[in-house]
């Protein structure tokens, strides 16, 4: 839900005498640009015509695929059916490797979450999802493959705009749980990405 979505649904509630589902929260991308500069990181800003596919943005921002971030919102299923959500954040040339993410939280099942909740934990559009998580509900999950290279880009909870953020600064800063939670992407007989 956008933040002027979500006003307008506080505006409803106050209306009908509730309290809205979801308070209005600070935009996404100044709250992250507030957050790198309270701790010093060193960073740039890249403004670009809207784009929320990795390879795509890859090209609008200037750089190869495998040094994009890609963020997806993960549905985990334990055993006992507790659900939870994992912000899984892999080099944008890989795919997330769900057997991995299962195995990693002991779980029976794992798939993407559903958009609207994608879009709630996530604080963002799908397409504009950070590497950051937050929401204490979000768990923060990173390949290693992302802090490989020592720039990391990413779109910035907007599909019009981007940073280029040290990794060191990154892991720094978001603290992480690591582990290798991507595979190769699958190519046909052109090279071309599939699936």
């Amino acid at each position: 839900m956008s933040v002027t979505q979500n006003q307008q649904q506080t505006e409803k509630s106050k209306d009908r005498g509730s309290t809205p589902p979801n308070p209005p929260v600070p935009e996404t991308y100044d709250r992250l640009i507030a957050l790198l500069d309270a701790h010093s990181a060193s960073y740039s800003v890249i403004e670009h015509p809207p784009e929320g596919q990795t390879e795509l943005a890859s090209v609008l921002r200037g750089h190869r695929v495998d040094e994009a971030a890609k963020c997806l919102v993960l549905r985990v299923n334990s055993a006992n059916k507790a659900t939870r959500y994992v912000l899984a954040v892999i080099p944008g040339d890989r795919r997330v490797d769900f057997e991995a993410v299962k195995s990693l939280h002991g779980a029976r099942y794992v798939a993407f979450a559903k958009a609207e909740v994608a879009e709630e934990l996530a604080l963002s559009p799908l397409g504009a999802v950070l590497p950051f998580s937050f929401d204490p509900r979000l768990e923060l999950v990173v390949d290693p493959g992302v802090l490989a290279r020592p720039t990391i880009y990413f779109n910035a909870g907007r599909l019009d705009r981007s940073l280029a953020l040290a990794s060191a600064d990154y892991q720094r800063i978001a603290r992480p749980n690591l582990a290798t939670i991507s595979t190769p992407a699958v190519c046909d007989e052109h090279g071309e990405r599939v699936g």
